[in-house]
């Protein structure tokens, strides 16, 4: 495209290739860490936040900050979504898609619904706007580092197309058509839930046994039962660090979309049942919701009789 203006060097100062002009909206726990590296990287990057205050300091890196939507959205390439839900995304799909550039592409990163994410699909094709939808994971500790896991439904052309700017921010795969990057997540969602279930029980089992947790960490370590929730998770847990890197708020809104899309295919799914039903506990009665997830180690505490 004419617009590919802007050039990435390497560290021996050969161009290396150009990057598309990017809207980044929803600069938030992940969307902020995310546009920073796109900043960073020579990316052009406009971005935009319901709280313009939050989005101000990517200035200082090199990114444009807008006060609206169709600011950031009309002169893009490439649109960026990272926001709270699939219904939040679609309203702003619907506001802005008549104002995008024909043949513009729209990546939502958000975490929504399968039917969702084909629905945005449909709406954008209908003003020749192409749609991936690209949910990631590895919270704010994956977007800090670029390097996040990036599930990708959509056009094996249009994910060709994503990819450098993609790559910026973590490691992007192809899943399939439409939808199926959320699903992915979705998946992917599952597993995070029911092994910071899991870790939860370890850790409390080694602390009430009279195991230092952080040794038993270290012992499993390289082991079958070693995981990044494992390390990562089971210290916030031994140690009350329950400051946000995922909301439980979130991971209990995605269990929900994880249980909705199982009861379309006819299937029962008893352990993510199980611990979504424990987060919703600690959502709604334990003040939960703006804690980070592993705070579930909180509602077993509970469950058990014991201070939290």
């Amino acid at each position: 495209m004419a617009e590919l203006l802007t050039s990435r060097h390497d560290k021996m100062g050969v161009r290396a290739m150009a990057f598309e002009k990017v809207a980044l909206l929803g600069t938030g726990l992940m969307g902020f860490p995310m546009a920073r590296n796109l900043a960073r990287a020579g990316v052009p990057v406009t971005v935009w936040n319901r709280t313009r205050a939050k989005a101000d300091p990517l200035a200082e890196v090199g990114a444009q900050v807008v006060d609206t939507i169709p600011e950031a959205a009309a002169n893009a390439d490439i649109i960026i979504t990272m926001m709270s839900d699939g219904p939040t995304v679609l309203s702003v799909v619907d506001d802005v898609a008549q104002a995008l550039k024909k043949g513009a592409l729209w990546i939502d990163m958000s975490s929504t619904k399968p039917g969702e994410a084909r629905a945005q699909a449909a709406a954008l094709d209908e003003v020749d706007v192409a749609h991936l939808d690209a949910p990631v994971s590895g919270g704010t500790k994956g977007a800090e580092g670029a390097s996040l896991a990036i599930m990708v439904g959509g056009g094996a052309d249009d994910f060709g197309r994503a990819a450098p700017i993609l790559e910026v921010m973590g490691r992007p795969v192809h899943v399939g058509p439409s939808g199926t990057g959320q699903l992915s997540k979705l998946c992917n969602q599952t597993i995070v839930a029911v092994t910071i279930g899991a870790v939860a029980e370890a850790m409390l089992l080694a602390e009430r046994g009279g195991a230092d947790p952080a040794a038993l960490r270290a012992a499993l370590k390289g082991g079958f039962a070693d995981s990044t929730i494992l390390q990562q998770h089971g210290e916030r847990m031994t140690t009350g660090n329950f400051a946000p890197g995922g909301l439980s708020k979130f991971q209990l809104k995605d269990l929900n979309n994880v249980l909705a899309e199982a009861e379309s295919v006819d299937l029962s799914l008893p352990m993510t049942q199980g611990v979504r039903d424990r987060f919703a506990h600690f959502v709604e009665h334990m003040d939960g919701a703006d804690r980070d997830h592993s705070g579930l180690y909180l509602e077993l505490r509970s469950r058990n009789g014991m201070d939290t």
